[in-house]
């Protein structure tokens, strides 16, 4: 049993529910956004419950998605697992955002503690039931009925009883929303101003997304050169270095001391 909710081995067959097992590691974060959007797909007639009153019309997935979609209707999870891995367009998204580690080779690398901690899962309303979608766990968990109206409501205290089973004090959560393009919005109010907000926005992502990607190595070892080069040209080359031996001596004493105060 899961700690919260119970599993609905039937969510996939009997309501269509979209669940993928995780087959991959550092791929949840991809897996959940996607999980959320295939489940909300404006062309499938169960996306919207009989109960819901909204005008909301579900996510127009393109092309791309309803052909991945299409083509793996009706894999057990396992196999929906490793056809989100092995789609050439998914992947690419996928590692379009990947931060750059020259010294690690990702197809070696396995999970490590840490990583296991950091786990991205999925929250949606399907056919009149809330759904957690985690490719972690065998089957989907059910949090009860849920409408596309009630949701936003519903969906607070699973998240509150989530982050209630960690330690006091635990900070390191992230809340993301699968939400309409707020372009779009603006369009369609004619807010210019908020559309010239959102095209900066999006300025600014690429601009981040390009410095994450990057690989910084040979500039840093240039600039390093550069600094060593110009100490010893000064003479200062030995003060400096032992100064930084002092200095890294002094910090590391330092965080001694307070973790020594912290046990006390």
């Amino acid at each position: 049993m899961p700690n919260d909710g119970s599993f609905d081995p039937n969510a996939i067959d009997d309501k269509g529910l979209f669940f993928a097992a995780q087959t991959i590691q550092n791929a949840c974060g991809t897996q959940a956004i996607l999980s959320v959007i295939l489940n909300q797909d404006a062309s499938d007639p169960l996306t919207t419950s009989p109960q819901t009153t909204t005008t909301t019309k579900g996510i127009e997935i393109g092309p791309t998605l309803r052909d991945f979609k299409s083509f793996t209707t009706g894999f057990p999870p396992d196999l929906l697992g490793e056809a989100l891995s092995n789609s050439a367009p998914i992947r690419t998204a996928h590692n379009s955002f990947a931060r750059s580690s020259p010294f690690v080779d990702e197809t070696l690398r396995e999970a490590t503690g840490t990583e296991d901690v950091y786990h991205f899962i999925g929250y949606v309303p399907r056919h009149g039931v809330l759904y957690e979608l985690d490719g972690l766990q065998p089957n989907p968990i059910s949090h009860g009925p849920c409408t596309a109206d009630e949701f936003p409501e519903k969906i607070i205290p699973v998240l509150q009883r989530r982050i209630d089973r960690y330690p006091m004090g635990e900070i390191r959560f992230n809340l993301m929303a699968v939400c309409r393009d707020l372009r779009i919005r603006a369009q369609e109010a004619g807010d210019a101003e908020g559309l010239a907000r959102e095209a900066k926005k999006r300025r600014d992502w690429e601009w981040e997304n390009g410095l994450r990607k990057h690989n910084f190595v040979g500039f840093i070892g240039e600039v390093l050169k550069g600094v060593v080069g110009q100490k010893v040209k000064q003479g200062e080359y030995e003060k400096w270095v032992e100064g930084a031996k002092e200095a890294t001596k002094k910090r590391v004493e330092s965080k001694r001391t307070r973790g020594d105060e912290a046990e006390g």
